[in-house]
């Protein structure tokens, strides 16, 4: 249904109503400074990307709750993006032709997005441990 209306991913609700991922990806909803995701007790898979998200996001200063949360929140939040190996940090510009913020990549996302980057290539301190040396 989500490729036939036009959009790349679908964005999956629990048994409840409540978001729980997207198709391949784990999703996040931000509101101010506050970054939303569901809870690991909520139908999920645990991503090593939603993790590290998670980590980055609270060492940038920024709120972290894991919680449920129905699909109303991503409609009125600032941002959303998704999280996989391939996705990496990706931003969602609109949910059912609602534009989500302003409808392109937002400052939280950027930022994260940027640090992200900087983590997984040894350029930000503090995640090196992440990382597996490479001897030729």
């Amino acid at each position: 249904a989500a490729i036939l209306s036009g959009y790349d991913e679908a964005i999956l609700l629990d048994d409840q109503g409540y978001v729980a991922e997207a198709s391949g990806e784990n999703i996040f909803a931000i509101k101010g400074s506050r970054l939303t995701t569901p809870a690991p007790s909520s139908p999920i898979l645990e991503g090593i990307t939603r993790d590290s998200v998670l980590q980055i996001a609270k060492q940038l200063g920024y709120e972290v709750k894991e919680q449920r949360f129905a699909r109303e929140a991503l409609l009125v939040a600032d941002e959303v993006f998704l999280t996989g190996t391939a996705a990496e940090v990706t931003p969602v510009r609109d949910i059912d032709g609602v534009v989500v913020g302003s409808g392109s990549r937002g400052p939280v996302v950027e930022r994260i997005q940027s640090a992200y980057r900087d983590a997984v290539t040894g350029r930000l301190a503090g995640f090196e441990r992440w990382l597996t040396p490479y001897s030729a």
